[in-house]
């Protein structure tokens, strides 16, 4: 099967929620509904659901047995038990997943009971796939290709001839035929150390120093023409001529200063609801991607009537501004401000609300383990905080807007017990 690109993606993932049969999906794409099949369920992300004390059992959150340790004294619920774990004790333990995820379309997208649904959930997200695909692809390439016997052949011929001296290029001028492998192959197999010589073994290759990365200059600080009619002054004149307008304050969290996964957030300031996103890196097409998946999932009347002025500060990422504002045919979804530079103040709420995140993901750890499940789990915590401002009421519980409870619905969010819920290091391990 060809690789399948991001738009045949959206393509497949409307298709979900307009409710058409996989053989439908193919023919719009062009494929076999066996294709579309494994892609939903190969590349499907998983949500996990409610575990009552960390147990997997379908009536965990309603069982009420006890002494199944043979303790008859004790008086506590085997489920709430750290000595023993009931489900290797329990003959009714059942962990079998809900059957929507066993048959056609094998996501939980489109189920009426999703939100109030317990158990472990799964849906189809393009973007979310189509990262998912490229990196499997991205690994699977980056592997040893030879293996077992074939690279113990491989080992017994070039390495006797490396010791001795001889070039690679001879050797594999010589023998390439036998080889079955390129020239550059085979340099790359000696840098990875998985035959006997190794890289100091090559006369001239411990004579090169690394190739240095040329550093990418960031064109945020030196291009500022983004801004142009889109500074703070201009947001404050645009809000006094629709003061009923709600604001959506963007900004990005960095695990580390290094290279790597970040968080693209997004905070509704009437309910301090925040939204986040796990994105690959920090570059400003990867938070246009971003745009482009939540377009393709709500439609384009949608995505503008949730977020239809977005406040956000000049980093690089965000200085797309014309994809930010329109959709590839050109289309406008949202209107997008800078605040003014070193001047975080502009949008307080935002700022004060990535304090929850820290608590949970602090500053210097990388975010590189985590998926975007992950995410959702600690997006759920913070949205459930009762909030005074808000009448004591969470974020969650103050969201009314039919178009924003569905995008809560599409993305797994759900309210968390007040006593359950958890903003400690151990939130998310990993």
């Amino acid at each position: 099967m060809n690789r399948l690109t991001l738009a045949e993606r959206i393509v497949i993932e409307c298709g979900i929620y307009q409710k058409l049969k996989l053989s439908q999906i193919a023919k719009k794409i062009g494929k076999t509904p066996g294709s579309v099949s494994r892609e939903i369920r190969l590349n499907r992300t998983f949500a996990l659901g409610e575990h009552p004390c960390g147990k997997d059992c379908c009536f965990a959150g309603e069982c009420k047995t006890k002494s199944l340790c043979g303790v008859k004294e004790c008086s506590k619920r085997c489920v709430a038990c750290r000595e023993y774990d009931c489900r290797d004790l329990c003959s009714r333990y059942n962990n079998t997943p809900c059957s929507i995820l066993l048959k056609p379309p094998y996501v939980c997208n489109t189920c009426v009971r999703r939100r109030k649904c317990k158990a472990d959930r799964a849906y189809y997200i393009a973007q979310q796939a189509d990262a998912m695909a490229k990196r499997r692809y991205s690994d699977s390439r980056s592997k040893i290709q030879t293996r077992g016997k074939e690279l113990e052949k491989l080992d017994k011929l070039v390495s006797p001839l490396i010791l001795k001296g001889q070039p690679l290029t001879h050797i594999w001028s010589e023998h390439g035929e036998e080889l079955g492998i390129s020239q550059r192959t085979l340099y790359r197999y000696i840098d990875q150390g998985v035959l006997s010589v190794g890289n100091i073994d090559l006369r001239r290759k411990v004579a090169y120093k690394p190739r240095r990365k040329k550093k990418e200059i960031s064109e945020g600080f030196l291009n500022q023409e983004f801004r142009k009619n889109r500074g703070y002054d201009d947001y404050l004149k645009y809000m006094e001529k629709n003061p009923d307008m709600p604001v959506i304050q963007m900004d990005t969290v960095k695990g580390c200063r290094e290279q790597g996964k970040r968080l693209l957030t997004l905070h509704f300031c009437n309910t301090n609801m925040m939204l986040m996103f796990l994105m690959r890196d920090g570059k400003a097409d990867t938070v246009v991607e971003q745009f482009d998946m939540l377009t393709g999932l709500l439609g384009l009347e949608e995505f503008h009537k949730i977020f239809p002025v977005i406040l956000t500060d000049n980093g690089s990422e965000f200085k797309h501004t014309r994809e930010l504002e329109t959709t590839d045919d050109g289309k406008k979804r949202t209107k997008v401000f800078y605040c003014d530079p070193q001047a975080s103040w502009q949008k307080p709420q935002i700022e004060k609300n990535h304090e929850f995140i820290r608590y949970v993901l602090p500053k210097g750890k990388t975010l590189n383990p985590y998926t975007q499940e992950d995410i959702i789990v600690l997006m759920n915590n913070i949205n459930s905080i009762r909030r005074e401002s808000l009448g004591n009421k969470s974020p969650y519980e103050a969201t009314a807007d039919k178009s924003i409870l569905r995008l809560m619905e599409l993305m797994g969010l759900h309210l968390i017990p007040a006593d359950e819920i958890r903003l400690t290091s151990d939130l998310l391990k990993r």
